[in-house]
This record gives structure tokens, sequence and C-alpha cells, in this order.
């Protein structure tokens, strides 16, 4: 493999940003600092550039196996790398879904074919595939969707929840919906229901109550626990009181303080529609301040595409969800322009937070040692982002129209250029995750 020398530009960590030279050398950060005396095989002048670790986005919907129209690996990956997005997690809600260990096994020896940048794999819960999650060493975590989900996949009994968070100790992520309180509210909305109820429906309270089961089981049972895409001010209140740092932890996606119900949902229609929902303005802005205290540690997309045929069927019909791993990056890159958040924070809530939270072996910083992930950054650049000028399968994108400031022009996973300048590396140069604990002990 050949080594590579990146100079000038503007290196950003979480304790700030200065100058720095980079040598890349076997896949990992070998020297960092006034590199001027020292040669490599490529030598890429990156003048005017900034220069962050790899992106992490800890929750996508890739929709392979079983729904490739949507998206797959291949595509989804691509788009990532476009992102800055150098390694991602996959939720296990596929078409048959990922809830055995030997599924687990296929999507990575799949994925290893397939995939611009590395993975992760989440294995999903059911009422009784207990065994098979404990068998799924090679699996980032344990996802269960406490609200409703497809297939199998829906694990809303306390009964069913506890003896999951009571059997190993590996990190559980929840959807955190309260299935009992979801349906008491759909039905009494009633057949006249229409998009603008979607947010009653799937209500605070039903965020708040599963949020707090699984925090009460968290703490009985000392087992990590992650709440994902979190919405609400009420679960941001509470977890200012009851987080566990180095036990709970949580993320939060942008568009859950970027839009905001009822204004998107005039805007966008079903294409808004996600689960758990856009909320009111208020919401936002409590995510948003709990982000930058550190309630909210991370972030992530959630990225779940669907078509355009699929979203315009109209409610309660279209599937819930919206793509968002290509734009996650350049969105809160723009934040920066206009003075919301700092690069440093984008590298503790993108970056270094996740490799964290997940145990990644290598991931999140520039540091010698480390897997070479980086993104070079020009944060003049200013683009509109365009329906039908994605990576994504489907094509779309929320923030259709938005021009926004700042961009990533380069992406390298583990020393290779898999996306520079508009241009793509061959597909199947992405690796799996490594983790730093034994499935049995964590």
């Amino acid at each position: 493999m050949k080594s590579l020398l990146i100079r000038g530009a503007q290196l950003v960590a979480l304790a700030g940003i200065k100058q720095a030279d980079v040598l890349i050398e076997n896949g990992k950060f070998s020297q960092i600092g006034d590199l001027s005396s020292v040669r490599a095989d490529e030598v890429l002048d990156a003048g005017g550039l900034m220069m962050l670790p790899g992106v992490i986005d800890p929750q996508v919907h890739f929709r392979e196996p079983g729904n490739t129209h949507k998206e797959d690996l291949e595509s989804g990956s691509r788009a990532a790398a476009a992102g800055g997005v150098t390694s991602f997690l996959d939720m296990p809600n596929t078409n048959p879904p990922a809830t055995t260990a030997e599924a687990i096994r296929e999507k990575i020896e799949l994925a290893k074919t397939k995939c611009h940048v590395d993975f992760g794999f989440f294995v999903g819960a059911t009422p009784n595939n207990l065994d098979e999650l404990l068998q799924s060493k090679e699996a980032c975590g344990i996802k269960i969707f406490m609200g409703a989900s497809t297939g199998t996949l829906l694990v809303n009994e306390r009964k069913d929840i506890e003896r999951i968070f009571a059997s190993g100790r590996k990190l559980i992520a929840v959807h955190a919906e309260d299935e009992e309180t979801i349906r008491a509210n759909k039905a009494a909305a009633g057949d006249s229901a229409t998009l603008f109820d979607h947010p009653k429906i799937r209500s605070p309270e039903a965020a708040l109550k599963a949020t707090q089961l699984a925090v009460e089981l968290s703490k009985k049972y000392g087992r990590r626990l992650h709440v994902l895409h979190m919405t609400t001010e009420e679960e941001v209140r509470f977890l200012e009181k009851e987080k566990t740092p180095g036990v709970i932890s949580a993320e939060v996606c942008p568009q859950h303080f970027l839009l905001e119900y009822p204004k998107d949902y005039e805007r966008l229609g079903t294409y808004a529609q996600m689960n758990p929902p856009i909320r009111e303005a208020r919401h936002g802005k409590v995510l948003w301040q709990a982000l930058k205290d550190g309630v909210i540690d991370c972030m992530a997309t959630d990225h779940a595409p669907h078509t355009r045929e699929e979203k315009g069927k109209g409610y309660p019909l279209a599937p819930a969800g919206m793509p968002g791993v290509e734009t996650l990056f350049p969105m809160m890159l723009n934040g920066v322009n206009q003075g919301l958040c700092s690069l440093p924070d984008l590298v503790r809530w993108m970056c270094e937070a996740p490799a964290r939270l997940y145990g990644m072996i290598g991931k999140g910083k520039i540091a010698i040692g480390y897997d070479a992930d980086l993104v070079l950054v020009d944060m003049n650049k200013v683009r509109t982002i365009r329906n039908g000028e994605l990576q994504t399968k489907v094509n779309w994108s929320p923030y259709d129209g938005w021009t926004t400031k700042g961009w990533p022009v380069m992406t390298l996973v583990r020393g290779e250029f898999v996306y520079r300048e508009g241009k793509f590396q061959e597909p199947g140069w992405g690796r799996p995750i490594q983790y730093d604990t034994p499935w049995e002990k964590t």
C-alpha cells in the first residue's frame, strides 16, 4: 500500500484547530505535525482545507437484503462516502430481518464485496431469539424496537424486554416508543386521522414511557443502553436527572432539530413522516441544547430511504422514514458557518463519541496508530441540495432546495480515497469495524 502525505490542511481535533501535516502508511496515521522533510509515495497539497476524522453514522437502514429497490449496501455506502461518512452501523429490519448470528455473518461477507466505507451491523431482538442474541458475536450491538416495526422485530412486552436486559452484557440500542400508548392514541384518533395527527399518535408520552423503562432496566442490570433518535423535551429532562455516564447514552438526528411540525409537514407532506416523528419547535430547541450540553452524546441520521412512489401513497399508507446519510455532515458544516457550533463540536458528536460509545478500535480520531479515516472539507464551498443529484437510490432529500456552505471534497477510509471531488473508488474497500471488547464480556 502506497504511503500518502497530506500537507497544509487545518487539522480539527477535540482540543482545537491547528495546521499539521499527516503521513499515512499501511492504512494508519503514522506521523502528525510539521513533516516538511518527510517523503511519501504520494503528496497531497490540502492548503485551504479543513481535515477532520471520518464521520461515523451509528444508525442507518441500507435495506439489504430484501428491499434493495430503495437502497443497498453499495449505494448507501457510496452516499455515505460522498457525505464524509467513513463508517456506519446498519439496522436489522431487513427482509428477512437480521435476527441470527448467521444472518449477521452473511451481511458482513456481502458488505465486504459492496461497501465503499467501513461497516457494522446490529442484531435484532425478537420476543424469542435470546440464544441468537448471545451468539451473534460479530454484531455491534442489540437493537430492540419497543414500538411498532416490521416483521417479528417488535418487542413490547416488559417481560420480554427485561429478559434481554438481564442476559449478557453487550450494548442494547432501543427505539423508544411505547407500543401500548401508540395503539391507544391511534384508536382515539380513529379512521379520520391525518398526517398532522402522526406526532400526536406517536406522542411525547409514548417516547418518554419507553425511555423510562429502558433506563430502569439498564440500571437494574448494569446494562449498557443507547437511546436512539431522541425527539422530545420530556426525554431530555428525564435524562438530565437519570443518565448514568458510561452506561447510558443517547443520540439525536439532525432532522429532529432542523425540521419542525407543522411547517415541514405542510411543505413535505408524507415525505416528512418518520418514527419517531418530527415535532414542534420547542422539542428541537431543547434537543439542540442537550447535544451542546452533553446530555445527548452523538448524532446519527436514521437514514431510512423509501421511493417517491412509496412516500406518495398518502397517510397512513406511506412508509415512515427519510434519507440523510449524504447530507448529515454538510448540514452541520453549514451550522458551523452560521456560528451555531464549532468544528471541534462536530468531531465530538460525529466522530469521537460514536467510536467511544460502541468501542470501535482505531476509529474516531486523527491520531498515530488509528485507522486513516478522514474527510477534507472546503468550508467556503456553497452547494444547493437537489433531488435527482444525490447518491442514494431514492434520490430525494427533505432538504431539497436548501443552500448550504461547507462541503466535504475528499473522503479517505484506511488511507484510500473512496471519494475525491465527485469520483468514487470501486466498491469493496469497506471492512467490518472491530470492537475493543469481546462479546461475552460486554
